[in-house]
């Protein structure tokens, strides 16, 4: 069998699919892996509280937990994992340094576990594959990771098939299902954070904002389809990050694509007309949410059009125009910004 031999992504920001791509490669190889991730820190609202890092038998590494002092000692303590097999759960008290390496703006101290995960251990590859394959669809799934006695002894995914919810105390995990981490307190704990959230983003127009703000959302979890009708700018190499890219007429979508309730519509074609072409269909979808780009004046006279044309009133409370938080951003890549921030924002909101 030949050995896995990852890239050392050390210290670096991956995607999810990255990293799971990297655990089930490792497994499939035959070779362990030790998964480092946060799951509670105090002092702070951190950001590091789901952060992740795969480290390989090598002593490779590929995500990161936040980086410095608390990733270097992650790192040096997962090696005897390796040795000792045993899963377990370790805390840092952190000083001025490593609480400005977590993004945290006092003192306080971070807790880690590290989970051993053996090549021979069919669910464990079988529970990874599933994780990757759910980052593929479009509805919501949780990571739940049970603790007894400060001990990581088993993971799940909870999601609309259940497939790997196996959970002895489900009434007690269902409620914890949100849009953050969350840590259970008592003897046997819980530890809850999303997967991956359902509703895809449809872009629609292919020019230069897009091309910035595509591999922004990507990076932030959202799944993204671009929607275009000139081909040099539905071209797959300038949206690397996309999970689609669609070719067609703008007066005309729904011959391509059905936009549901969880989904996100994202308008900045070329020109006014064909927004307004794209915002009298999408307005008439379920879409949770639907920005424009454009100005407040553009926005009047469109909204005048979209009435006359029968849109009813209350289709206008999904309408976010102009599109993005007020940063006074003015090139493509701040505004790109600005509508990945309000998107956040909005998906933090809900479920």
């Amino acid at each position: 069998m030949v050995a896995y031999v990852p890239e050392n992504t050390k210290g670096m920001v991956v995607t999810m699919k990255q990293l799971l791509d990297s655990v089930i490669a490792a497994l499939e190889a035959g070779e362990p892996v030790v998964l480092v991730g946060v799951i509670a820190s105090s002092g702070s609202t951190p950001r590091g509280a789901g952060a992740l890092m795969a480290v390989f038998i090598n002593g490779s590494s590929v995500g990161t937990i936040g980086g410095g002092a608390v990733e270097y000692e992650a790192q040096k303590h997962a090696m005897p994992t390796f040795e000792s097999k045993n899963s377990h759960i370790s805390s840092y008290i952190l000083d001025v340094n490593d609480v400005a390496d977590l993004g945290m703006i006092c003192g306080g101290d971070v807790t880690v576990f590290y989970e051993y995960i053996d090549p021979a251990d069919e669910r464990s590859l079988a529970l990874h594959k599933y994780m990757r394959a759910a980052l593929d669809k479009n509805e919501n799934a949780w990571i739940i990771r049970r603790f007894e006695g400060g001990i990581p002894t088993e993971t799940s995914v909870y999601d609309s098939s259940l497939h790997f919810a196996a959970l002895s105390k489900e009434d007690e995990v269902i409620p914890l299902l949100g849009n953050a981490p969350e840590l259970t307190e008592g003897d046997i704990q819980y530890y809850v954070e999303p997967l991956i959230r359902a509703g895809r983003v449809y872009v629609f127009g292919g020019g230069h904002v897009s091309q910035e703000l595509v591999p922004v959302l990507s990076r932030v979890g959202f799944s993204v389809i671009v929607y275009e009708d000139r081909e040099n700018f539905a071209r797959q190499e300038l949206f690397p990050d996309a999970d689609g890219i669609v070719l067609h007429d703008f007066a005309r979508i729904s011959e391509k694509i059905s936009v549901s309730g969880t989904d996100y519509v994202v308008i900045m074609t070329r020109g006014h007309q064909k927004d307004f072409e794209v915002l009298e269909q999408t307005l008439r979808t379920p879409a949770r949410y639907v920005g424009c780009i454009g100005s407040a004046r553009k926005l009047a006279a469109t909204r005048q059009r979209l009435v006359d044309a029968g849109i009813p009133e209350d289709a206008f409370e999904r309408l976010y125009s102009p599109i993005g938080l007020k940063i006074k951003a003015e090139t493509p890549a701040e505004i790109a910004v600005s509508v990945a921030a309000e998107m956040i924002l909005f998906r933090a909101s809900r479920i």
